[in-house]
């Protein structure tokens, strides 16, 4: 999935000041330049082009759409990195995973190495890095369910390896996962496409958000929390599921 997102007033602002600027990411747009192609729109040139100096924190994978941190100098970006590092910020996800979850509450410690295999993908080993999920249940359908992830450590692909390890993959991961798209006709019965229709996929990317994050502000010390309101896509995919493969009195 690419994003056309060129310039700064198509993105959604969701806090700016003269340290820190916040966003809602759009899946679909890198956060940094790709290494392979320059050419390729991202976040960070759009902001280093409207702001002039703009620094790195943190970064969501191009199909991960929700909050995300840039820092406008030296300074901010020293204390946000220092705060990272030290476990400091509460980054919150959410999360549609294939399955029906049978637990409220699950923390995963499973380490995670890069597979040998296969190059940018992440596999459980006992010689791999430590790395922490917490994960709470917030909605169970028939074929699928809605998580909260509390990111504790920060490793490549964490949510979705981790997911996957535990036998309850991204709804939609073509990696981990067992699909790159997710259609309406799967779950809803009778469906029925008028003749030379051809069905559109309800969301064509991984089914992570970014929903939330919490630290401590670089100037001002004090407490911050954002969060970021869900993308077309991937509310659509949730209504959907409500609607044709709910589950009652679940809890």
């Amino acid at each position: 999935m690419k994003s056309n997102f060129k310039s700064f007033s198509e993105l959604e602002l969701i806090f700016e000041d003269e340290s820190i600027i916040v966003l809602n990411k759009p899946a679909g747009l890198l956060s940094i330049p790709e290494r392979f192609d320059k050419s390729a729109s991202n976040l960070f040139s759009i902001l280093k082009k409207q702001f002039g100096t703009i620094l790195t924190v943190h970064r969501l994978d191009r199909d991960t759409s929700g909050v995300i941190i840039f820092a406008k100098n030296a300074e901010s970006h020293s204390n946000l990195n220092t705060q990272f590092e030290k476990r400091e910020v509460k980054k919150i996800y959410h999360c549609l995973i294939a399955g029906s979850f049978n637990k409220e509450n699950l923390l995963v410690d499973i380490p995670l190495m890069p597979d040998p295999a296969r190059k940018g993908v992440m596999i459980p080993s006992a010689r791999g890095k430590e790395s922490l999920t917490e994960i709470k249940l917030l909605e169970k359908f028939t074929r699928a369910s809605l998580i909260e992830v509390n990111l504790i450590t920060g490793r490549q692909h964490q949510i979705r390896a981790h997911c996957a390890a535990i036998g309850y993959p991204l709804l939609v991961d073509g990696i981990y996962g067992r699909s790159k798209d997710f259609y309406l006709s799967s779950i809803k019965k009778r469906y029925n496409l008028k003749k030379g229709d051809e069905e559109k996929p309800i969301i064509s990317r991984i089914t992570m958000h970014a929903n939330s994050i919490e630290f401590t502000h670089p100037e001002t010390k004090n407490k911050m929390s954002f969060q970021a309101a869900y993308p077309k896509d991937f509310l659509a995919l949730l209504q959907v599921l409500r609607k044709y493969a709910s589950i009652r009195d679940w809890f």
